[in-house]
């Protein structure tokens, strides 16, 4: 290794550490590290150093503290490449810096304030982060304070985003989950829905808006009782007010976009929307002569219309596999409760004295409840026990819709044809992986320990503007990420087909490898592998000591992924 001054026009030489190596059979060098931003006496003292000369005996390098680095050069070089940091604001810089902590925290270690704080502080850091934007020292106080300065500015932010990613006429996803909340102190919290299975505990609503291509735009948080439906007409005021949108089309599952909302907001405010019709709708069309299950003999997408729905265009697809899996839940189902069913049965059979009907019928519905498939048994109950046998005639008639969908659209052929509709209604998924990725698998916006309704509100904004960094992030490393799995040519046919992977994306998850050989990781498992990419404090041993901050060197697999996200990881400020 050798240090190497490089003109550099009318600007002052650029200083390079670099080594020599011999690659087919000539001489090559590269460039490990640029210290132009280095101290002279540091460089001079470097120089010395690597030709073997230092003051004291037996000392020439020390190191005094390693920090996990790699991970987060790359996701604050993110942050910093995407323009993010420009977006939350310039007037109060302790506070952004700490936003930007809270923000590339959430990515790379997600956890409380407390042990953020922790993270953070000089005196107590697990990673490079305070170091690299000069934090100093760090308590929890001063986040809740960088977390009520970003509440503040939520909706300035997302209108920066919108203008990216959002025009007149484009395709907006929108879809609802739920977190749960600890305590009972927050003015948000209520008993609701609970999608995270915990009974007994209050939560929140949330609505997450997003672009055609799942990048994430704008989150709102609603009360833990409010209904998917009642979330639909503060959307389309943001749409509309806030991001000054005259044209959009609304993508939504069945239960958020219902006629009521169709009727009541999206036809008055001039939107356009694409959705799917509920089960029983689905069987009303079957029933009336409108969806003749005939349709499927030869294809798998067909276009009808019907006078219950005016001015729509009715899309109606058949996917076998899910017609599979809904027969195989299904019986799944009803082998349970019958189980269930005959030990009661048998427990009441034992029984001296009989139980009295209406205890029974208690019983029977605790059981029937719990899979949801009572409407497939014939029960007949008397004082003693009861005889239960499954209605094959509801059964069938079910059976026959499996894997039977409709697309609904207010949208003229000509805007988007019928093949287009279905993929754009199958893009909602997208939202759906955003939330797998707040709740559980990256950034852990649950358990919310916040009480104060502008934090809660704030916390789910931070850990969406994380989500849309990891989002930029996961597109640009899909090369070396599980995530790439381009769709085959069936997949771009047909809609309706189940996703597929192409042959290249099939051979790199069976290797595990890419094509040049290197490991293919998940997100996370990414990160955790370029976080042994340390940030080394040190001393150099020359005649004066010189403190040296210095980034090891990059394994190929991290330089791949440094290359494919377009930052330096020897950048420290």
């Amino acid at each position: 290794m050798y240090i190497e001054s490089v003109p550099n026009r009318d600007s002052p030489p650029a200083v390079l550490l670099r080594e020599s190596y011999r690659a087919g059979g000539k001489v090559r060098k590269r460039t490990l590290l640029n210290l132009s931003h280095w101290p002279p006496e540091l460089i001079e003292g470097f120089r010395v150093l690597l030709k073997g000369g230092h003051a004291v005996p037996g000392e020439g390098l020390t190191i005094h503290r390693s920090l996990p680095h790699g991970h987060v050069a790359a996701v604050l070089g993110t942050v910093r490449r995407i323009g993010l940091d420009a977006l939350l604001g310039r007037p109060q810089p302790r506070l952004r810096d700490l936003v930007l902590a809270l923000l590339v925290s959430r990515i790379v270690h997600p956890a409380s304030k407390l042990a953020t704080a922790r993270d953070l502080d000089a005196a107590t850091a697990s990673t490079s982060l305070g170091r690299v934007l000069g934090l100093g020292a760090v308590d929890e106080a001063e986040l809740y304070a960088a977390l009520d300065w970003l509440g503040e500015r939520q909706a300035a932010i997302e209108a920066a985003l919108a203008k990216r990613h959002l025009k007149n006429g484009t395709l907006v996803l929108y879809d609802v989950s739920s977190s749960y909340l600890e305590g009972r102190c927050c003015e948000l919290a209520r008993f609701g829905y609970n999608r995270d299975g915990k009974r007994g505990k209050l939560q929140i609503v949330y609505g997450l808006l997003c672009a055609a291509d799942g990048c994430p735009v704008a989150v709102e948080v609603f009360d833990g009782d409010t209904g998917d439906p009642s979330t639909l007409p503060a959307q389309i005021d943001k749409l509309k007010a806030r991001f000054g949108l005259s044209r959009v089309v609304l993508v939504g599952d069945r239960g958020m976009i219902t006629n009521a909302r169709i009727r009541e907001d999206l036809q008055p405010n001039g939107l356009d929307w694409i959705s799917t019709l509920r089960a029983p709708q689905i069987q009303a069309l079957v029933n009336e002569g409108q969806l003749q299950l005939s349709l499927f003999d030869t294809r798998d997408l067909a276009e009808i219309t019907a006078p219950d729905y005016p001015g729509e265009r009715l899309i109606v697809c058949k996917n076998p596999l899910l017609a599979a899996e809904r027969a195989r839940k299904r019986e799944d189902l009803l082998r349970a409760t019958e189980r269930a069913l005959a030990r009661i049965q048998d427990g009441l059979r034992r029984r001296r004295k009989p139980t009295g009907a209406a205890q029974i019928g208690i019983m029977i519905g605790a059981v029937l409840d719990r899979h949801k498939v009572g409407k497939h048994f014939r029960l007949a109950v008397s004082e003693r026990n009861f005889t239960v046998q499954r209605d094959h005639a509801a059964i069938g008639a079910e059976a026959a819709l499996d894997g039977i969908y409709v697309v609904r659209t207010s949208l003229a052929a000509a805007a988007l044809d019928a093949p287009a509709t279905v993929r754009a209604y199958k893009d909602l998924s997208q939202v759906e992986h955003a939330f797998r990725s707040l709740k559980t698998v990256d950034l852990k916006v649950r358990p919310i320990h916040h009480w104060l309704e502008g934090r809660v509100r704030a916390h789910v904004f931070l850990c969406m503007l994380a989500y849309y960094v990891e989002w930029h992030m996961r597109e640009r490393l899909k090369p070396i990420l599980f995530d790439d799995a381009e769709p085959d040519q069936a997949e771009r046919a047909s809609p309706v087909a189940p996703a597929k992977p192409s042959e290249s994306a099939k051979a790199k998850r069976a290797r595990k490898t890419t094509a040049d050989g290197m490991p293919v990781h998940s997100f996370q498992t990414l990160l955790r592998d370029l976080a042994t990419c340390t940030l080394n404090q040190t001393t150099i041993a020359v005649a004066k000591p010189i403190a040296a901050t210095i980034v090891a060197r990059p394994t190929p697999l991290q330089a791949k992924a440094f290359e494919l996200l377009g930052i330096d990881p020897n950048r420290t400020q």
